[in-house]
Order: structure tokens, then sequence, then C-alpha cells
């Protein structure tokens, strides 16, 4: 069961922020995100879940939220786009900056 501090924090984070990557530090498909994002001079909000305490269970809600279970888990102006794949697929697609409104 998750907590209703977590499901307010990831939220919160996901409302706040105009991009959302739930992540691990170890993961080469969170590494290529955040350097697809870099590469795009965009600064997304990051949990890095193998960091955090509350880690398992952040991506526990994550996983009844989205039914993804795995990292990255990317939001883009608080709409789920999924993972590293996904992304990817936007970029080669050119509706990537646009969702990104760049």
């Amino acid at each position: 069961m998750v907590s209703k501090e977590v499901v307010s924090q990831v939220q919160n984070a996901i409302k706040a922020n105009s991009v959302f990557v739930a992540s691990k530090t170890y993961c080469p498909y969170c590494q290529a995100t955040l350097a697809t994002f870099d590469q795009l001079g965009v600064k997304p909000y990051v949990l890095q879940l193998n960091t955090l305490q509350e880690g398992s269970e952040i991506q526990d809600y994550l996983r009844e939220l989205t039914g993804q279970s795995t990292v990255p888990n990317i939001f883009i102006n608080g709409e789920h786009i999924g993972g590293n794949s996904d992304l990817q697929e936007l970029k080669s697609l050119d509706k990537l900056e646009k969702l990104l409104k760049l």
C-alpha cells in the first residue's frame, strides 16, 4: 500500500514541473533520457529512486498510476509519455520539441 504522503509528493512533482522523470542512477536508459533533455536545454525534475528511502514506494505508485513498472518514467506537462524508447520515438518523429514547447 502506497502512503498518502508518497501519492501527494509524486502528484505535486508531476504538476509543478514541465518535465518529471523517475530515474535510477545506474540505469543506462535513464542516462539516455537525461542526455536527450540536456541536448535540448531542458532541465527535468528528476527523482533518483535508488537514492531515496521511499524510492520503491514511489515506483509502486507510478506503476499504479501509469501501468509502467520500469524507469525512466517520464511525464511532460503532466502527461505520461512512457520510457526512454517512447521519448526517442517522439524525438525521431520531430514531436518532442513541440510537446516541450521549444
